[in-house]
């Protein structure tokens, strides 16, 4: 069975994160996907805290976010965050924008580093893999692009695909789906608002009530992918509580 978890990234503007869980939870959604600034300074206590927090409201996080540096440089303690929030799937969400390549060549190579990143979470039995945006499906002077070469340096990573970033980045998400639904272990499922609507959050919509083909897309993903998580995300929500009811309520006619 598909279920639906919350990207409690989308409510970082509605605090406190204990409202906000019963929140999600009285929607109906049963997991939360986590991200870096909720968790990655939190000692174990803070930690065991949250964890706390979600089972009391009947809630699982079995995806997270993990920014780079972290990963790399703080491995322990992104371990310890995984182990006590019960995460199951590590991907790392980002790349900011001055520490992007600007060649083929160098994103092989940033695909080769998160790789090298990820082996220790592999080999602890995380799944781990990379979460796009749009900047990925920018072609490069070579034509390729950077989520192609991320994959080709890093054969081994899994794919959190966020389509509706893809389709903002001007790709086609069903051929990304034909030919890399193999990688795809997550998928981020939001929606975008008609053009010139929305624009005071950003152009976003929630899910089943933008122009993101969704029934067609979730038929595909269901097809050519393994899945095991959708997550909703929307990136600047006017109102959680209309976010997180009017998109559980569309995903469960897909």
């Amino acid at each position: 069975m598909t279920t639906f978890g919350f990207q409690l990234y989308s409510a970082r503007n509605f605090p406190p994160l204990s409202d906000v869980l019963k929140l999600v939870a009285k929607n109906g959604y049963k997991h939360v996907e986590g991200y870096g600034a909720l968790y990655a300074t939190l000692d174990e206590a803070g930690l065991k805290a949250m964890r706390a927090e979600l089972d009391a409201n009947g809630l699982t996080m079995p995806t997270g976010h993990f920014g780079i540096d972290l990963l790399e440089k703080e491995p322990e303690q992104a371990l310890l965050i995984a182990k006590t929030l019960g995460v199951e799937a590590i991907y790392c969400p980002h790349l900011v924008a001055d520490q992007r390549p600007t060649d083929a060549g160098g994103w092989f190579a940033f695909g080769k580093r998160l790789a090298e990143a990820g082996k220790r979470y592999q080999d602890a039995g995380y799944t781990f893999g990379w979460h796009n945006h749009d900047f990925e499906f920018k072609a490069l002077p070579d034509g390729s692009t950077p989520q192609e070469q991320i994959f080709a340096g890093g054969p081994d990573l899994t794919w959190e695909a966020d389509i509706a970033w893809v389709i903002r980045g001007g790709a086609d998400p069903f051929a990304w789906i034909e030919n890399y639904g193999r990688k795809i272990t997550a998928v981020h499922v939001k929606d975008i608002a008609p053009a010139g609507e929305n624009t005071d959050e950003d152009g976003w919509a929630d899910v089943g009530h933008g122009t993101v083909p969704w029934k067609d897309l979730i038929a595909a993903l269901k097809a050519k992918t393994s899945a095991k998580y959708y997550v909703l995300e929307h990136d600047n929500p006017k109102d959680i509580e209309r976010l997180a009811s009017r998109s559980i309520a569309s995903f469960k006619t897909y």
